[in-house]
């Protein structure tokens, strides 16, 4: 019988052992797996961000020339005040590109009256007296549009850092999901090595307490009890 017990207790340790063993792998995957998810999601966080600020340094040239044809447009139109509207119609007007023009029509002009003999003419004075200010104001309304032009660029590249914003907090929100998705699995792998350990011991527990201890010691032996000779009968013996 010293034998059966002997092979019941060793039993129940190599299931207890290989349920630990088994636990203990289960838990080392688990953590395996979670710190390799973890650290995927780290990286994806790393190159989205890595890839909006490249993003927003592309950008950012267009995003200031565009803030930069707003504020001309808003002088021009007056909305920045009849100082600013007065400095931006002068810088025109004294631009090397008004005077440039400005001489090239006046010497049409005069070209023109010269070849059919008016050049003395109250026709020509008129047109010389009228045409700078006739080409100040075409050469407002051309800025204004090329500054309209530019502006609608730089507002297209600020709705693109913005819509790239968005998208990359999308992407590093799904990403940060998975990093807490892998902290979880992480923390339930140590949970279910916890309930193998607990099985393992319950387990010990269960075997040992299913053997008959009194067939092992009966009242006449030591264990037992008993007086003198009460070694004699013992099955142990």
């Amino acid at each position: 019988m010293a034998l059966g017990v002997t092979a019941t207790i060793v039993g129940g340790l190599a299931v207890a052992g290989a349920t630990v063993y088994s636990a203990n792998k289960q838990s080392d995957a688990t953590n395996a797996a979670a710190g390799a998810q973890g650290a995927a999601a780290q990286a994806g966080i790393e190159e989205q961000r890595r890839q909006y600020d490249q993003m927003q340094k592309l950008l950012a040239p267009y995003v200031q020339a565009g803030t930069g044809a707003l504020t001309g447009q808003q002088d021009l139109s007056g909305l920045n005040g009849p100082e600013a509207q007065q400095r931006a119609i002068d810088a025109l007007q004294n631009s090397p590109q008004f005077e440039a023009l400005a001489k090239q029509g006046e010497n049409g002009i005069l070209q023109n009256a010269s070849a059919t003999g008016g050049l003395r003419g109250g026709n020509v004075q008129g047109a010389l007296a009228n045409f700078r200010p006739a080409m100040l104001n075409d050469l407002i309304n051309q800025r204004y549009s090329q500054y309209a032009g530019i502006s609608a660029q730089g507002q297209n590249a600020a709705a693109g850092v913005g819509a790239g914003g968005q998208n990359t907090a999308n992407q590093i929100s799904n990403l940060y999901g998975q990093q807490g998705a892998a902290q979880a699995g992480a923390a339930l792998g140590q949970g279910q090595q916890a309930q193998g350990y607990a099985n393992a011991f319950s387990g010990i527990a269960g075997t040992l307490g299913g053997i008959n201890w009194g067939g092992l010691f009966p009242s006449n032996s030591p264990a037992g009890g008993g007086g003198a000779g009460a070694g004699v009968g013992n099955p142990m013996y």
